[in-house]
């Protein structure tokens, strides 16, 4: 299949029998293109080359390592078109977010070029004179990524790059809502000279594919983003081999507005945190906190913010909130609405589909939220505000650490003894302060409790694909 400049192998066109899948475009229904539907064998290939590649591989000098990922980055800022646009067909989010995406995928290739000559050891203290205790770092092996469907270049790039830089090899299985961006970075890897087997990518059926990845023992490391349901299992089917996990799963961010707050900035980015990609990100804020003295001018800021959002095709550039991406997740959204009004929770914006047609749902606003509803103990992945009150901060902290998602959160405020006081009091593993934009690709990305286990991005990141050996030296 041909996408722009790029040549997309496994993926075709015009295929429809029993051995291919369409993929469709959330907005329009239509269908994008065709990939392979992979068998269990097709997996078991695939780890076996990235298994035989992995020496050569991890041989390999990390300044070696490093040009090839910088050449990536590079590419990937060339045809940062052709993969934004190809993004929006598959995925539905605006263009102007796909090229973002884009963007941030370029970041983690070229952050991690320079990371791969930093996996240093160190030298530690012996006990005796007549030896010496040596400690390094070596790549852990074949790793087995799976990817989501809500940032599909983004969290490629994300476990990638890291994990090449670090020497090891990699079996991707992208989600099957968009393979395509996958199958894309797959062709441009081939063009910055990564070597063959050293990245696989499998298409297909999620269950049969992985299956394969969680009980091959040749595969060391499973890294998965996703839901906390699919992790958990992920989980148990990994533990007859014992291998090292790293899982980004699901979260349910707050956002906590205190009474010195700067509320125009507060409420300008608790949308654009909110309805970015129609709220189908897992750092989204779910519920939002406001303090009783600022929550009614808040409020009418966040409501000027939400009615000039603009449901349509991603393509439209007039379009800034894009469908979700399938009939499930609209349904999904439906209920957890359903049930808020229900138990007594004010409708202030949206709640039905939207005007756009398919699976586009209106911005929605919930206010006077209580504990016992779905919007406040689930995840949403939606386009739903669920705003509460509050006059005690502590009892906001409370409630936020009484869920079992511990991923992100905000806290905005001008006092900075209180908002640091706040944020670290919160069992998360990320907290933005008056700022909205954790995914950096220099920063420890992860979550806590069921959201999850290691660290994407930073330092930290790359020595998540590494295992520790303690040499002891005699003289």
């Amino acid at each position: 299949m041909e996408w722009g400049k790029l040549t997309l192998a496994g993926a075709a066109g015009t295929r429809g029998d029993d051995g291919w899948t369409p993929v469709a475009d959330p907005a329009t229904g239509e269908t994008v293109g065709h990939v392979r539907m992979c068998s269990a064998e097709d997996a078991g290939k695939a780890v076996a080359a990235a298994h035989t590649a992995f020496a050569g591989w991890a041989g390999e000098a990390p300044q070696a390592r490093g040009a090839v990922l910088r050449r990536l980055a590079g590419l990937i800022s060339e045809h940062t078109e052709d993969l934004a646009t190809l993004l929006t067909a598959e995925q539905g989010k605006p263009l102007a977010e796909s090229r973002a995406e884009v963007a941030s995928a370029a970041g983690y290739f070229d952050f991690f070029a320079e990371e791969a000559r930093r996996v240093n050891g160190e030298v530690v203290a012996s006990p005796r004179a007549d030896s010496r205790i040596l400690v390094t770092h070596k790549p852990v092996g074949v790793v087995a990524a799976i990817t989501p469907w809500n940032f599909p270049v983004s969290m490629v790039a994300r476990k990638l790059g890291p994990a090449l830089a670090a020497g090891c090899t990699v079996v991707l299985k992208p989600a099957p809502q968009t393979p395509l961006s996958a199958l894309a970075l797959a062709a441009l890897c081939r063009m910055a000279g990564l070597p063959d087997g050293v990245l696989q990518v499998l298409t297909g059926d999620a269950a049969t594919i992985g299956a394969v990845l969680t009980q091959d023992p040749r595969v060391a490391f499973l890294s998965f983003t996703g839901s906390t349901a699919t992790g958990r299992l992920l989980y148990g089917q990994c533990a007859a081999t014992i291998k090292k996990l790293g899982l980004e799963l699901g979260g349910h961010a707050p956002f906590i507005v205190l009474p010195d707050a700067d509320l125009d900035k507060a409420a300008a980015l608790a949308v654009a945190a909110k309805f970015r990609n129609a709220g189908q990100t897992c750092v989204c804020p779910n519920r939002f906190f406001v303090h009783d003295a600022v929550y009614d001018d808040f409020l009418r800021r966040f409501l000027q913010q939400v009615d000039r959002l603009v449901p349509g095709d991603g393509r439209d550039p007039a379009s800034t909130l894009a469908p979700l991406i399938d009939e499930a997740a609209l349904a999904k959204v439906e209920r957890h609405v359903a049930d808020a009004v229900a138990k007594g929770a004010k409708l202030t914006r949206g709640g039905s589909r939207a005007a756009a047609g398919r699976t586009w749902y209106e911005a929605t606003i919930l206010e006077n939220v209580g504990e016992d509803m779905l919007v406040s103990c689930e995840e949403t992945f939606g386009p739903v505000a669920a705003l509460s009150h509050f006059t005690d901060v502590e009892e906001v902290k409370a409630s936020v650490n009484a869920s079992q998602y511990g991923l992100a959160g905000y806290v905005f405020g001008r006092d900075i003894s209180l908002v640091l006081k706040t944020a670290e009091s919160l069992d998360l593993g990320m907290v933005g302060i008056n700022a909205i934009h954790l995914g950096l690709e220099m920063a420890p990305i992860g979550g806590v409790k069921q959201s999850g286990l290691g660290r994407e991005g930073g330092h930290a990141g790359i020595l998540d694909y590494c295992e520790q050996q303690y040499l002891l030296v005699g003289l």
